[in-house]
């Protein structure tokens, strides 16, 4: 424990029962899959279009889908992080992307986030896996973090002066960035900061994405704040546009509880205002969100009152009741990404503690007083020039060396390092956020054999870029040309990636799980390319070479029904496993077959037996959708009421 005045540090343990993540899903992530759920409507100025088109990616190439998990949750205790002093108490888990999962205030005995000890993974990230409640940091492109359920890099670093800082940093592949997250908690501060960097190591600019979205408790009174009258708004089934927040659709939306589905509000502050949005409930307590003057967008985010929105909280939190969300990021909207120029390093100062508004204030009728009140309260909760002062300090503090680590993240940041010395190019300074090789494993390995001459025989991670690509032209493995392959269909080469793939095939050397993703990939190249036969074909040898995957059965039984062919998907799914993660969505897709193969009976009998689909995606209204039309007499049960709006 340090201890630095009247402020503790404490690395702990917290008991949380939870799913196990399962494995990565093997199947590399290359087809043109990411969707937006915002289109640009009228009233949204011309920059904020133009950065809407900007950085735009069509898929999480290189990551790994996280998809293995179940609903079968057990407690199980993971590492965490206490800072503490008189007023507050902040707990962090490391492991877990380092979201700050409570903010106790002790003068009110309120948690100022939504928080609960059974947080249930779900398919709401860039990943798929997702967990509701706490404070979490998103980078990389629209949508919860790549980093979300994974392990960062983790150290106590003691500075000069005394502060004892909590650093969590990683290598984030998507932007190839370093992004660091530095927390710590003055002796009797009314606040906790986070003090975030990210830095682009690249000779060229990359499109940057970072938002912190908090979860907080919604009750029935429950309003959100910030300085503004107007908002870029969606509702997730219509167009952006500007709206006002308070008087929107015939409704107050500043109240949670007010909104019939689910809305996102992207608060419009006029660039003199000082940037926060806060929360308050009965008694005027709640979140603040406070900033430097960098991370310039405010939003408040809520499910909605429908019964899809409420089906989603149950989904995510049983039992913790509903929650909205505030959030905090570099854009003014999270339909843009911002350019990041080579070799820049962002940098800006957050602050976190209770508002403490005036309630009766805060809850009124007039909306200027409510903004004007929360305007004053929180300059006395800290003042917006102390804020500001806080960013050189920061910045002097984000290099000195951890005292201790805690936890180690991901190998990439190392294989990344190794990549640029080998082609002399620039890299980040670590004195600050060292990736050691302990954090190195069989994803990392084959790769940095690669980079030292050795010959190259596969592995299980996959990477991107020329470097890479040019490294592997120069080797004639069939596991070399699939990875070449690979890395051509992520970016949309799809002739480059059919030919490589075709050369995979043709190689007789090439072993059943190698030749079962060159059909797979084959496969989604033509079905992209619209030749929707051939694709289907080769998704079919894919499964028969390598029938004990199940993330290929899925796959192929998904898009032989999506492109027409139901028959071949009730084949296929004839040899689905009887227990596991997948067995959900394999059960819906089966029903989904019959239905498109007019055995509407058969498949309203597996709907009527009960379907749950671990990964069901967010928004996605699938069952529902079959279960009126097989069952159309009869009322869509809540359990399979997912729908937004």
């Amino acid at each position: 424990m340090a201890d630095t005045a009247t402020s503790t540090l404490t690395v702990t343990t917290v008991s949380l029962t939870m799913a196990e993540l399962g494995p990565l899903n093997p199947l590399p992530v290359v087809a043109a899959e990411l969707d937006q759920p915002y289109t640009v409507g009228e009233g949204v100025p011309e920059d904020l279009q133009a950065s809407a088109r900007f950085g735009v990616v069509p898929n999480m190439y290189p990551y790994l889908m996280q998809d293995g998990y179940s609903r079968d949750a057990a407690p199980k205790q993971f590492p965490a992080v206490v800072l503490e002093n008189s007023k507050l108490k902040v707990t962090v888990l490391p492991s877990l992307g380092g979201r700050i999962w409570e903010i106790f205030d002790k003068q009110t005995g309120k948690q100022l986030l939504h928080t609960h000890n059974a947080p249930q993974l779900a398919n709401v990230a860039l990943r798929k896996a997702w967990f509701a409640g706490g404070l979490e940091w998103n980078i990389g492109t629209r949508g919860h973090s790549p980093t979300s359920c994974d392990p960062l890099h983790t150290a106590i670093v003691r500075t000069p002066d005394g502060k004892h800082i909590l650093r969590m940093w990683e290598y984030e592949r998507l932007r190839e960035v370093v992004f660091q997250v530095d927390i710590w908690l003055p002796g009797d501060s009314p606040v906790v900061f986070a003090a975030v960097r990210i830095r682009n190591p690249n000779d060229h600019e990359v499109p940057m994405y970072w938002w912190s979205n908090a979860a907080i408790p919604e009750t029935e009174r429950t309003r959100v704040i910030a300085p503004a009258d107007e908002a870029f708004g969606s509702d997730y089934t219509t167009d952006i546009t500007r709206v006002r927040p308070t008087a929107h659709e015939g409704y107050d939306g500043t109240w949670p509880v007010n909104s019939p589905h689910a809305a996102d509000f992207f608060f419009d502050i006029d660039p003199s205002e000082r940037r926060w949005v806060v929360a308050a409930d009965d008694d005027g307590d709640g979140l603040a969100m406070l900033s430097t003057g960098l991370l310039r967008g405010k939003k408040l985010f809520v499910w909605g009152q429908g019964q899809g929105g409420k089906r989603w909280q149950e989904w995510l939190s049983p039992g913790a009741g509903p929650y909205a969300e505030i959030q905090a990021g570099l854009a003014q909207t999270q339909f843009e990404h911002l350019n990041m120029p080579a070799g820049a390093a962002w940098a800006w100062v957050e602050a976190y503690g209770n508002g403490h508004l005036d309630p009766e204030t805060s809850h009124g009728a007039d909306w200027d007083a409510a903004v004007a009140n929360a305007s004053q309260r929180l300059e006395q909760l800290l003042p917006h020039d102390e804020l500001e002062a806080m960013l050189p300090a920061a910045l002097n503090d984000a290099d000195i060396p951890p005292s201790t680590m805690l936890l180690r993240g991901s190998g990439w940041g190392v294989l990344e390092r190794a990549r640029r010395r080998k082609s002399g190019k620039g890299w980040v300074d670590e004195s600050g956020t060292p990736f050691g090789v302990e954090s190195v494993t069989a994803e990392q390995e084959p790769w940095l054999g690669l980079l030292e001459g050795k010959t190259f025989d596969g592995g299980p991670g996959f990477v991107a870029g020329a470097d890479w690509e040019e490294l592997l032209g120069g080797q004639a493995s069939p596991e070399s040309r699939f990875h070449l392959a690979t890395m051509k269909h992520a970016r949309q080469d799809l002739d480059g990636a059919k030919a490589g793939y075709r050369g995979v095939l043709s190689d007789g050397e090439a072993a059943p799980g190698i030749r079962a993703l060159a059909h797979r990939g084959l496969g989604l190249a033509l079905l992209a390319a619209g030749q929707e036969a051939d694709g289907l074909t080769e998704l079919r040898r894919g499964v028969d070479a390598d029938p004990s995957t199940t993330a290929l059965l899925t796959e192929a039984v998904t898009l032989s029904i999506r492109h027409g062919d139901p028959a071949m998907a009730l084949g296929l799914v004839e040899s689905a496993p009887k227990d596991g993660a997948g067995v959900g969505r394999l059960r819906f897709l089966k029903a989904l077959a019959l239905a498109r193969t007019g055995k509407a009976a058969e498949a309203a009998a597996i709907l009527r037996e009960g379907v749950e689909i671990p990964d069901l995606r967010e928004g996605e209204d699938a069952i529902a959708a079959l279960w009126e039309e097989v069952c159309p007499d009869e009322p869509v049960p809540a359990a399979y009421q997912f729908g937004m709006h």
